[in-house]
């Protein structure tokens, strides 16, 4: 460093600007003053300079083992947050866990609206998880509807309270609140065709047997119905209305092909149609059902669509497509699910007498009464109960109404 030399050179210019004799005897050495002198005023320079900076303002380079030092030091960066957890589901009673696992079974059978159907109104989104309808909550009051008729058939229109006795859950009805005949309450039905392969070839005549019974069956101003198809599954060609045209194009939209989930179909019906539909005067719920009865692709069973039913208060007629002339298996299954709801089953010989079954049910929708009464004993537990009507003073006519059904659950 320069600065250690800067007393010895001092004192080698003083001693040659005051000895003259001594640099007169050193000539040479005049160009070692001139040296120093620069040098001497070098360091003065660089001495001040240094003074005047501190070294925080001096830039510098950090060595290799500083900078590694520094990262050492550093702080390990934060961990990449984890999303929170969802909260775990609360513990459900054992009712509310079968009735959750009845729903998410039943969630795939909705049926789609055909949307390029012309004149077919957009249907409404109805979140699964909606909560259906229940009719015999309230006062716990239960109503039913029924159809007497005699020995040969006929529909018997002028019968009185005094002239039936109720058994429910096998304990008779004390009173009775209710009771009057229904030839004009307003109808809710839904048309359920059977559209697989196995009726194929008398397919044409069921709907121009169906387009009929709608024709005349609907009130412009008070009845509606919808149109549902089904095979592999159920499709919805035409939504509630009281448009005659309306119904009759969702009919002739139906296209015969694939299996039969025909139990699919009458679940749906009921719990996304019939059950959903309310009137302040009451009305009547039921189904028509055109099919073969044989069911093989239906993702719920027999007893649970006959339940649904039961819980919708759906009455359900069947006519069976099947003209063998023998009773098989699938008739039998249309006329247990028929006499569960408290409606008929019709077995047509020929496929000329599918008209027929149509008018009859045409003419026992009008020749029907009503009855509304509060259970003896009645407990909302949720469990089944029976139900049995009698004529009290003719023991010949036969009475005919569902067999029974859920009380509401708390």
């Amino acid at each position: 460093m320069p600065f250690r030399n800067v007393g010895f050179l001092f004192r080698e210019f003083i001693i040659l600007v005051v000895k003259p004799s001594y640099n007169q005897e050193n000539m040479h050495s005049v160009c070692r003053i001139t040296t120093c002198a620069l040098t001497l005023c070098g360091a003065l320079t660089l001495t001040t300079a240094a003074l005047a900076q501190s070294s925080d303002q001096l830039p510098s380079a950090p060595s290799a083992v500083l900078v590694e030092q520094q990262q050492r030091q550093k702080p390990p960066a934060p961990p990449p947050q984890a999303k929170p957890a969802a909260p775990a589901p609360t513990p459900a009673s054992a009712q509310q866990k079968a009735a959750a696992a009845q729903d998410q079974k039943a969630d795939s059978l909705s049926a789609p609206s055909n949307s390029n159907a012309p004149g077919n109104p957009p249907q409404s989104a109805i979140p699964d998880n909606a909560t259906a309808e229940t009719i015999h909550v309230g006062v716990n009051e239960v109503n039913l509807i029924f159809t007497v008729t005699d020995k040969h058939g006929k529909f018997i229109k002028n019968l009185t309270q005094n002239d039936i006795h109720v058994l429910d859950d096998h304990k008779p009805v004390e009173k009775i609140d209710g009771f009057r005949p229904e030839t004009d309450l307003p109808l809710r039905v839904g048309l359920l065709i059977d559209a697989s392969n196995s009726i194929r070839d008398r397919f044409k005549f069921e709907q121009e047997a169906a387009i009929e019974f709608l024709n005349q069956i609907v009130r412009p101003k008070t009845d509606m119905a919808f149109i549902v198809g089904f095979d592999t599954t159920a499709e919805l060609t035409q939504d509630f209305t009281n448009d005659s045209e309306k119904l009759s194009h969702g009919v002739r939209m139906l296209r015969p092909g694939g299996g039969t989930a025909m139990y699919d179909a009458i679940y749906w019906a009921c719990r996304d149609k019939l059950m959903k539909t309310a009137s302040p005067t009451g009305q009547r719920r039921a189904i028509i059902l055109v099919s073969d009865g044989e069911d093989n692709q239906s993702r719920v069973s027999r007893d649970e669509a006959v339940e649904m039913a039961q819980r919708a208060e759906v009455i359900v007629y069947s006519i069976s497509t099947n003209t063998s002339g023998m009773i098989l298996h699938g008739d039998k299954v249309l006329q247990y699910i028929a006499e569960s709801t408290g409606g008929r089953v019709f077995f047509p010989f020929k496929i000329e007498d599918v008209a027929n079954a149509f008018s009859e049910i045409q003419e026992e929708l009008r020749s029907q009464y009503a009855l509304a009464y509060k259970p003896p004993d009645f407990r909302a537990d949720g469990h089944y109960r029976a139900i049995e009507i009698e004529a009290q003073n003719n023991k010949k006519l036969h009475v005919r109404t569902r067999k029974g059904y859920y009380a509401p659950a708390q």
